[in-house]
């Protein structure tokens, strides 16, 4: 458990402190009047519902923000039950303590818990239909974030940062690897950065002021797409981070289809996240990825 300690105006309770979104909410800079007490999985266990009842009763946070998450896409295959119980049945709850102390809770999820199969962007009046168990159990753990009397969806998509494995982590690391490689070219999204995430967070709250003012600041409005307003293919992805890095790839990057490189688990084709909503309620807009990707990548390169 890690506690950023001020004076008791508002206290904030992090879930899944050593994932990416949940280390860069443990980091970020937040306001001078908020207590920050973050734990890892190893520290809170939310599928322990006596854990979360007793840790959130000793807390006692004003908001809950839920990072934890089983995110193995594919394994999540394979380990059903797992991914159920951290990423629904944890969810669960996290929403029965956020109701038992008055707490909002803010949970973060995901694209998959859309099919891919629109030719536009999603928005968040779009019906869910997620491909696989990563994307059904995610959606069931909005469900159960909602049953919270006071709370937010936020979802987000392809993240990224100089924190934890990722897809950038991955290029980089092919690169100085291999003389050539293969990225799929035909599933697109909107990739975003862990702390442009954590610093909207934290924003939302101070807008909501804890929860306090919830409804008035929203209209109402539970589930918002938090995501960055660039959409590339993986492949599109992959050439910016090494037109963008120090390293670059001298290699061959070749296009490659969904077909082509099969997994587990389907992907949606399109996961493109229409963030409007968000800009329209709390006046945020997360940098394009041309902005966003320097500084992690520079962070990265240099070790920091």
């Amino acid at each position: 458990m890690r506690q950023h300690t001020t004076s008791r105006a508002l206290r904030v309770l992090v879930t899944g402190a050593h994932g990416q979104v949940g280390a860069e909410l443990a980091r970020c800079t937040w306001p001078t009047s908020v207590d920050v007490v973050t734990f890892g999985s190893a520290e809170l266990d939310i599928t322990d519902r006596r854990a979360v009842l007793n840790t959130t009763a000793e807390v006692t946070p004003d908001v809950i923000v839920n990072a934890a998450a089983y995110t193995a896409v594919d394994k999540a295959e394979s380990e059903p039950e797992r991914a159920l119980a951290v990423n629904a049945t944890g969810v669960q709850h996290l929403a029965d303590a956020a109701n038992t102390t008055g707490a909002m809770l803010v949970h973060i999820s995901t694209d998959y818990v859309f099919d891919g199969t629109k030719d536009g962007w999603y928005t968040e009046e779009d019906q869910r239909n997620p491909l696989g168990v990563y994307g059904e159990t995610k959606s069931l753990g909005e469900d159960a974030a909602l049953s919270a009397e006071r709370s937010i969806v936020l979802r987000t998509a392809w993240v990224y940062g100089a924190l934890g494995s990722n897809f950038v982590a991955t290029m980089l690391r092919l690169a100085s690897e291999r003389e050539e490689l293969g990225v799929v070219d035909d599933q697109v999204g909107c990739p975003t950065a862990a702390g442009d995430i954590a610093r909207a967070v934290v924003a939302v709250i101070e807008a909501t002021d804890g929860g306090r003012s919830l409804d008035s600041a929203t209209g109402r409005n539970r589930v918002f797409h938090l995501t960055s307003p660039t959409d590339v293919s993986w492949f599109e992805f992959a050439n910016l981070i090494f037109k963008t890095s120090k390293a670059g790839f001298n290699g061959r990057c070749r296009p490659l289809s969904t077909d082509e490189y099969p997994t587990p688990a389907a992907r949606p084709a399109n996961s493109r996240l229409d963030a409007m909503l968000l800009h329209d309620t709390f006046g945020l807009r997360l940098p394009e990825l041309t902005e966003a990707l320097g500084p992690v990548l520079a962070e990265m390169e240099t070790g920091r």
